[in-house]
């Protein structure tokens, strides 16, 4: 099947039942075990059946397979929160004494999960550039076990060449490496194809695209993503809620047109901003000046709907913007079908000091922009009118 055939039919499951076009929901905490060997068996092999709903549930499965599909997984694992499936992942891979090395631009509560958190718990890290290979290769410590790579990167669209960061830890067998692609989405790019160990997702974004639920979700090898499940989303407690999962599986079928679209919007809105005497830079992968575009057309198929640029002005100029815009909406998500615009320093990267926002280029005058699948022409026209109030 080609991807938007799959996007709506792989994994599906069908009612025997009753026949149902649509998946069932399954909404239920428990399961009655027929006896009690039965009982005992499940709940030791818990990937053959379901006793409970925090360790598995019909239609949390079925959207965990239709994950590892288009992933090109073996297995994958929904968690409640985009952020829950990243502590689930990494938190499987280290222990006490363990070092991680991460991106030097990631979304800022992972930031503040490997500075803030971790290190309670006997693990030290590396900051470096991940699309500079020879600082990620020089990072590696003897007790390195992770390398952590969101691409494109939140909010500046920094492009890490997932294939050459892969092929460093060839030599390092005790390394995994850990990308975020939420940016992208399965429907543009496929990490684990590259050389990842394990794919994060926050799906409340892309792959739910309606901004109805708070969800996340892990793909990789079997035996990683059994780890991860238990006994991390065992004793941890992300879980995916059954009706969440049915909700982003409803958005997923639009996956592939609304991918389409919001690149295709992207792109126009990236090159107007470039024009505009009061942007100063803007930070999309799609345009040829963009230091990682090379790498992007590489391992993408598409350069998605986000982006971020400077505003002439500093700060004040930003607020003038984002209190300006009115079919752009002032959140802090990002994926939907409507349009979105943040303030990243005071909002998605508040954790960051000034100083170390400024050291990655997230200024105080830099909004992000989350490009929908509106008239393109309407939102160049919203743009303008707020840029014109300047």
């Amino acid at each position: 099947m080609k991807r938007n055939t799959e996007v709506i039919h792989a994994q599906q499951t069908l009612d025997p039942v009753t026949g149902s076009h649509v998946s069932p929901l399954y909404q239920t905490s428990t399961y009655i075990l027929p006896n009690y060997d039965e009982a005992v068996r499940l709940n030791q092999n818990i990937d053959q059946g379901f006793v409970y709903s925090r360790f598995g549930n019909p239609t949390v499965d079925e959207f965990e397979k239709k994950i590892a599909h288009l992933e090109k997984a073996e297995a994958a694992l929904g968690t409640g929160s985009g952020l829950g499936a990243i502590s689930t992942a990494v938190m499987s891979l280290v222990k006490a004494g363990d070092h991680i090395i991460f991106g030097d631009v990631i979304y800022g509560c992972s930031f503040a999960l490997f500075t803030k958190i971790l290190p309670n718990f006997g693990v030290d890290y590396t900051i470096v550039d991940t699309t500079d290979v020879n600082a990620v290769r020089e990072a590696i410590k003897t007790n390195t076990t992770v390398i952590y790579v969101e691409t494109p990167a939140n909010p500046v669209l920094k492009i890490t060449d997932i294939e050459a960061i892969a092929g460093i830890k060839q030599d390092h067998p005790n390394i995994h490496l850990v990308v975020d692609s939420t940016f992208a989405s399965p429907y543009l790019q496929n990490p684990l194809v590259h050389g990842a160990d394990l794919v994060v997702h926050s799906a409340t974004k892309y792959l739910n695209g309606h901004g109805t639920v708070t969800a996340g979700v892990i793909a990789g090898s079997k035996k990683l993503i059994d780890r991860c499940r238990m006994p991390f989303m065992q004793c941890f407690g992300a879980v995916l809620d059954p009706f969440a999962a049915w909700t982003i599986m409803q958005g997923m079928k639009t996956l592939g047109v609304r991918m389409e679209r919001h690149c295709e919007n992207a792109i126009k809105v990236a090159e107007y901003l470039e024009k505009h005497p009061m942007v100063e830079k803007v930070y999309y992968p799609g345009l040829g000046n963009h230091p990682s575009h090379e790498t992007a057309k590489k391992q993408m198929k598409g350069f998605g709907g986000m982006m971020s640029f400077n505003i002439k002005g500093g700060l004040e100029s930003a607020k003038t913007v984002l209190n300006n815009v009115q079919i752009f909406s002032l959140a802090t998500s990002l994926g939907n079908v409507d349009s979105l615009i943040q303030h990243s320093p005071s909002m998605s990267h508040f954790d960051m000091t000034e100083e170390e926002r400024e050291a990655v280029e997230i200024y105080d005058g830099q909004v992000r922009l989350s490009v929908g699948i509106e008239d393109v022409e309407d939102l160049i026209a919203d743009l303008d009118q707020a840029l014109g109030k300047l």
